[in-house]
C-alpha cells in the first residue's frame, strides 16, 4: 500500500497539537491552550508509555544488528519519562559516519537516515530487512513525503515552521545524521 501526505499528516495532527507551542504554562496568558494539557499530547504520552512496555521486542531485534555492526541505541530517553514518538539507534558505517533508523511508535512507519556514503546500502538493506521482520506491516516514509515540513506543529528540539514530517514520526533524533 503506497503511503501518502494525507494519511501522514493526519497522524502527525493525532499527536502533535496545531499552533499550539510547547511551552510552560507560567509563560502562557490565563485561559490559552498549554501543550501538554491537549488531547494531542496525551496520545503522544500514551505511545511512549507502549514504547517503554514493547521495549523488548526493539531491544531483540537491535542486539541482533549490534552483532553485526557498531551500534548505538538513542531510546534510552524513553525511559527517562520521555515522550520520544519512536525507537531509535544509529549504525556506524565508518569512525566518523552513521545511518540512523528508527521505528515509529505512532504508526506503522519507519525511516533510515542515510548519510550518502557508498558503504550505506547493504547496511540499509539489512536494516530494513530486519524492521520489517520484527514489525509486520511497517513500511518506510520516503523522502519526497518525509522532508516535508509540517508549519504548525512545535516539539522538542524543533521550532514552530521548522519540524518535518521525519520528525515529527521519529523525534529530533532524526537530524542527528548529516550527509556527506
Amino acid at each position: 500500500m503506497k503511503i501518502n501526505r494525507t494519511e501522514l499528516l493526519d497522524v502527525v495532527y493525532r499527536f502533535y497539537p496545531r499552533g499550539v507551542h510547547k511551552i510552560m504554562r507560567i509563560y502562557v496568558p490565563p485561559g490559552e491552550p498549554v501543550y501538554v494539557d491537549t488531547e494531542e499530547h496525551r496520545r503522544l504520552v500514551e505511545a511512549a508509555n507502549r514504547g517503554r512496555a514493547e521495549y523488548p521486542t526493539w531491544k531483540a531485534m537491535i542486539r541482533r544488528l549490534g552483532d553485526r555492526y557498531g551500534l548505538q541505541n538513542e531510546s534510552l530517553h524513553l525511559f527517562t519519562g520521555g515522550s520520544d514518538p519512536a525507537y531509535s539507534s544509529r549504525i556506524w558505517l565508518t569512525d566518523k559516519t552513521a545511518l540512523s533508523f528508527h521505528v515509529s511508535l505512532l504508526g506503522p512507519y519507519y525511516g533510515i537516515h542515510l548519510p550518502g556514503i557508498p558503504e550505506e546500502e547493504p547496511v540499509a538493506r539489512e536494516i530494513a530487512r530486519e524492521i520489517e521482520a520484527t514489525y509486520p506491516g511497517y513500511q518506510p516514509i520516503p523522502p519526497e513525503l518525509g522532508n516535508e515540513v509540517v508549519p504548525d506543529v512545535d516539539m522538542d528540539g524543533v521550532s514552530m515552521g521548522e519540524a518535518t514530517i521525519y520528525v515529527c514520526f521519529f523525534s529530533v533524533v532524526w537530524t542527528w545524521v548529516d550527509p556527506v
